[in-house]
């Protein structure tokens, strides 16, 4: 479980209860907020719309001489109190800085759509002139048999919110009394505007979607995506649960012109890799005379696995942009396949690797090829056919982050679980990059030890050595790790250093390939070469 999903589920967890006591505080007519003052409604009915009038006036005094932290907790208890409401038709309450709008579901719920401005609210056709917010929920909110009621309820604040960097200093809480919403599958959409003059007073950065939790107070993008319509001059969030949510401006990770370059140096350096790969293999065809090499072999087969992924990574959001599903899931399969078949096949290679430099005797393996097959290409089989059983619609569109150029979202096909995607993606790789991490450091080790034994005549081949130790890095992977340690400052640099070591990948491989040729057809008989060939029987 994601850092994220956990907050999410631990901030559900204390609205319920905090909601259980606000409903026996309400019974008990003893309602208290602001260090113990009086309930200042209390000459009303408890869960009436006159009370719920005077409850949002309460709060929006409050926005006036309050501060942040005292106002967000009384926020916290407005949405719970507008939960409680019972109420036999849907109802509109405005109360200057505060819109609510709480809808009555008559058991028949087929989607809901919402717009509202300051200075109305509705759920009907009806257009609402100069709208604000635009907000659709499917029908997967509520099943058909249900009486619910849901809420909505947007609050602009700029002179307060806008210390967080909220857009226009305003926030949109969703809810469905008496009912957590989480995992939705047909995500709930919300739409607001972006306008020029935001555009250009804060040009150096770009809209998230957002949400609250109370509990920490902080924003958190788990479960929404973000895509930046800039030509309509609106922003689009999909989110697959229910909270208080807003629009953050917040400065990128990467500038827009980095984006960019790192773009097309992934293009050009996979493209380049797919090539090399190509002519590997096609080499390694035709010179069958070093075709019984273990080693060689299993080299061979982490370059099929890293041309899968360049085959199906390269025309990914090509394939996202048609009508068409079939293509999407397609690719989205093959493409987290390739992955994890290049993942499992380079921590095979370190474990080549201990055979031939740790245990140098008594190695003798039956159909050892075979066997190693069997898991290079079986076990991440089995981890896609898994999720698929658990998920079908896990393989699909994933939105990446909005391009400030163009404010289109730029979609790919692959996993859009997020903990699958953690746990088969990162996880994995986690594990192979620790274990192949040790196995280059034996490597070294061994290089060193074998030196000191040498001859003074022999200590010039230590270019040799420092190429070795390049080449094997490169086949373990190594590059690939480069991503856990770009945070911080060292996030531009250490991306455009992942992006070109391993969109060339596949390129070293093949200098590889070319050295590992020609030092085989140099060897004499008792090297590296023959002993791996006693291994193949």
């Amino acid at each position: 479980m994601s850092k994220g999903a956990f907050q999410q589920k631990r901030h559900n967890l204390i609205r319920m209860k905090s909601r259980l006591f606000y409903i026996m505080v309400l019974l008990t007519g003893r309602l208290a907020m602001n260090e113990g003052n009086k309930y200042p409604c209390s000459n009303y009915t408890q869960g009436d719309v006159d009370s719920a009038r005077c409850w949002m006036e309460f709060v929006n005094e409050q926005f006036k001489t309050e501060n942040l932290s005292t106002i967000i907790k009384s926020v916290e208890k407005l949405e719970m109190f507008l939960e409680n409401i019972a109420l036999n038709e849907t109802t509109s309450i405005i109360v200057e800085r505060l819109v609510a709008h709480i809808f009555r579901a008559d058991g028949h719920f087929t989607g809901l759509n919402i717009s509202a401005s300051q200075e109305r609210v509705t759920s009907d056709s009806d257009h609402v002139a100069n709208t604000t917010i635009k907000v659709h929920l499917p029908k997967e909110l509520l099943k058909t048999n249900e009486n619910n009621t849901i809420i909505f309820c947007m609050i602009t604040s700029p002179e307060k919110y806008g210390q967080l960097g909220i857009l226009d200093g305003r926030i949109v809480g969703l809810a469905v009394s008496k009912k957590t919403v989480l995992g939705l599958q047909d995500k709930v959409n919300f739409s607001m505007p972006l306008q020029r003059p935001t555009l250009e007073s804060q040009a150096d950065k770009q809209p998230s979607c957002q949400f609250f939790n109370f509990s920490t107070n902080q924003f958190y993008q788990d479960g929404c995506t973000t895509e930046w319509k800039r030509d309509e001059g609106r922003v689009v969030c999909s989110c697959d649960h229910l909270t208080y949510f807003a629009v953050l401006m917040v400065s990128p990770s990467i500038s827009e012109s980095d984006r960019e370059i790192l773009s097309y140096i992934t293009l050009i350096g996979c493209s380049l890799s797919l090539f090399f790969l190509v002519v590997t293999i096609v080499l390694y065809a035709t010179q069958r005379g070093t075709g019984t090499d273990i080693s060689l072999k299993v080299h061979i087969n982490l370059s099929v696995a890293l041309i899968l992924l360049n085959l199906h990574f390269l025309p990914s959001q090509h394939v996202a942009a048609l009508s068409s599903s079939g293509p999407c899931i397609y690719v989205a399969v093959l493409l987290h396949y390739s992955l994890l078949a290049t993942f499992t096949w380079t921590a095979i290679e370190g474990f080549h690797l201990y055979l031939l430099l740790v245990r140098v005797f008594n190695i003798y393996v039956r159909r050892y090829l075979l066997k190693l097959s069997l898991v290079g290409w079986g076990f991440p089989a089995v981890i896609v056919i898994v999720i698929a059983i658990i998920d079908k619609d896990t393989y699909s569109r994933v939105t990446l982050q909005p391009s400030k150029t163009n404010g289109t979202a730029v979609e790919m096909c692959y996993l859009s679980n997020d903990v699958m995607k953690l746990v088969t993606t990162v996880g994995l790789f986690a594990l192979v990059f620790v274990f192949n991490l040790g196995m280059l450091a034996v490597t070294m080790r061994r290089l060193k030890s074998l030196r000191t034994e040498q001859t003074s005549r022999e200590k010039g081949r230590a270019r040799r050595d420092t190429c070795t130790v390049l080449g094997i890095t490169c086949l373990l992977g190594i590059t690939w790790g480069i991503i856990f340690f770009s945070f911080g400052q060292l996030t531009t640099p250490g991306l455009y250093l992942f992006c070109v070591l391993n969109s060339l990948q596949g390129f070293f491989i093949f200098l590889w390939f070319c050295v590992f040729k020609w030092k085989t057809e140099d060897s004499q008989p008792g090297s590296d070469t023959h002993y791996t060939n006693s291994r193949s029987a």
